[in-house]
């Protein structure tokens, strides 16, 4: 296995050119750790659709109810996504086990941000954690409950990856709002690091005061 840069460098990137490093000694499980940006929408889209339309079609709450819960659902994700980042993908570990495994999680990521094949979640990783969740909607609230909050919560995931994906390639994009949130996320990667852990959106930074702060001039 590949450590990648494990020490503190010199600049928040060792480069900004569109390059895949090996992680893994393991042709597969190098090969598991890259992923078309297509991937998610192939394995999730379905996966919203199907429970979005059982939860539809449920006659427990009405459309309205139903299309608010799966609204809740995205909006929880949006937590998830802030606390991942920082206290997870952004946590310092002192042990050298640790320190790889951060690498392959995320300090990869941040080494080449602009690695167009490591940009959204891997499968292997992201499909125990739909399951995991799965479990905690479905079979802990329920299925009128459970369905349309789940299909919120994975569309919430799939607009991250798709949003993180845009940030860094997709520059045929010149929506206002998009420029600004793609701004954010450059501003996370190449001026400060430790702030700004909002991906698809800041709203988490503003509530627990990460925002660039530290830096804003």
């Amino acid at each position: 296995m590949s450590t990648g840069n494990l020490q503190e460098p010199s600049q928040n990137f060792v480069s900004a050119k569109d390059e895949s490093i090996r992680m893994f000694e393991n042709p597969f499980l190098d090969f598991m750790s890259r992923v078309h940006w297509s991937i998610p929408v192939i394995v999730y889209l379905p996966v919203i659709t199907y429970f979005s339309y059982i939860s539809f079609q449920n006659q427990t709450f009405s459309i309205g109810i139903d299309l608010l819960i799966l609204l809740s659902g995205l909006f929880l994700w949006t937590v998830f996504e802030y606390l991942a980042h920082r206290f997870i993908f952004h946590f310092h570990p002192t042990s050298e086990f640790g320190k790889k495994l951060h690498f392959i999680m995320h300090g990869v990521h941040h080494d080449y941000p602009n690695d167009s094949w490591r940009l959204v979640m891997p499968p292997p990783l992201s499909l125990p954690l739909a399951i995991l969740f799965y479990f905690i909607f479905i079979q802990g609230l329920g299925l009128a409950f459970g369905a349309p909050l789940y299909a919120g919560f994975v569309l919430g995931y799939l607009s991250y990856d798709m949003i993180h994906y845009a940030t860094h390639h997709a520059k045929f994009i010149k929506f206002k709002w998009f420029l600004q949130l793609k701004k954010y996320h450059m501003d996370h990667h190449f001026l400060s690091p430790e702030e700004g852990f909002g991906v698809s959106n800041p709203l988490w930074d503003y509530v627990f005061g990460t925002t660039f702060k530290k830096n804003k001039k």
